[in-house]
């Protein structure tokens, strides 16, 4: 583990960390991590049964709960969930959107920590410990990002890259900020920010609401590497243009119009905390449903 390493020309503080598949001594003892903070994670769900396992499988063992928010699924998702974590709360949205189903995640968490990802296999839940460890300490918001070193993405095409830097810059200039990567999902935050930061979109554009509100409201802020994967099986439901157009429109809006309840505190400088991947490679397949269900079913029968 390295030292911390300052920037003359910046205000920004790095930490140089290393991580391996595993993580570090301290994040694999439940015990150790329980005793200072419960986190809940909140994973919305389309239609998932062959990539849920993998993630589900993936979840670290000092992870307190995981939320299900399922949006009306067709397939097995739900019963899949059930069967590889018996403990796991299922939400049933019958409205639509990913904003929809976070805030219905949210709802019903009861971490002290709050951890949001993706179904579908693009983000690892081992990366969780990176995510949980600076709000352990002074940050209050945790922001995975694809572009600060140690991070990547196997999915990232060279029009959405473009857009993504094109938003990211327009966000900072606007915010007065120091983003990295503005179009990314993965996020972890201390409970009691809900209350902060009222959130209200029920689409896609929640995500540049969380990030755009965190800003204004002054909260303590990290970004922390994040490798974003292909997805498992299944079609995304992301449109480059369509979805470009609605965080320009969400960062437009907010900017203009929504006020801080901390209006007045002192704007805090984006921390990064940064680390680096060893070279492993780990299987990521679809997992046919029935063979998470049948030793299900035939324990019940």
């Amino acid at each position: 583990m390295g030292g911390i390493v300052k920037n003359p020309n910046c205000h920004e503080v790095v930490r140089q960390l290393s991580i391996s598949p595993q993580l570090p001594a301290l994040f694999s003892e439940p015990g150790l991590l329980s005793s200072q903070a419960s986190i809940s994670v909140v994973i919305p769900t389309l239609n998932e049964e062959k990539n849920l396992p993998w993630v589900l499988r993936r979840m670290p063992s000092y992870v307190d709960e995981v939320i299900i928010v399922d949006g009306r699924s067709q397939d097995n998702t739900v019963e899949v969930a059930k069967a590889l974590r018996a403990d796991v709360v299922i939400v049933n949205e019958t409205r639509k959107g990913k904003g929809v189903a976070l805030r219905s995640g949210f709802a019903a968490a009861s971490g002290d920590i709050i951890v949001m990802l993706d179904a579908d296999g693009s983000m690892d839940p081992q990366e969780i410990g990176w995510f949980v460890a600076p709000l352990q300490h002074d940050f209050d918001f945790v922001k995975g990002s694809r572009h600060v070193t140690g991070g990547g993405s196997e999915d990232l095409t060279r029009l959405r890259k473009a857009g993504n830097r094109a938003l990211t810059l327009l966000a900072n200039a606007v915010l007065h900020s120091n983003y990295s990567d503005l179009c990314y999902g993965y996020i972890a935050f201390r409970r009691e920010c809900l209350e902060v930061l009222e959130l209200q979109s029920d689409g896609f554009e929640i995500e540049t609401e969380l990030i755009v509100r965190a800003a204004k409201a002054g909260l303590r802020i990290a970004e922390v590497p994040s490798l974003e994967l292909d997805r498992i099986s299944g079609a995304s439901n992301l449109q480059t243009f369509r979805d470009g157009w609605r965080v320009l429109h969400t960062l437009a809006r907010e900017c203009a119009v929504w006020e801080a309840p901390t209006a007045g505190a002192r704007p805090e400088a984006l921390r990064r905390v940064k680390y680096t991947y060893s070279n492993v490679r780990f299987t990521r397949l679809p997992v046919d449903p029935h063979s998470v269900l049948a030793p299900a079913v035939s324990q019940h029968a």
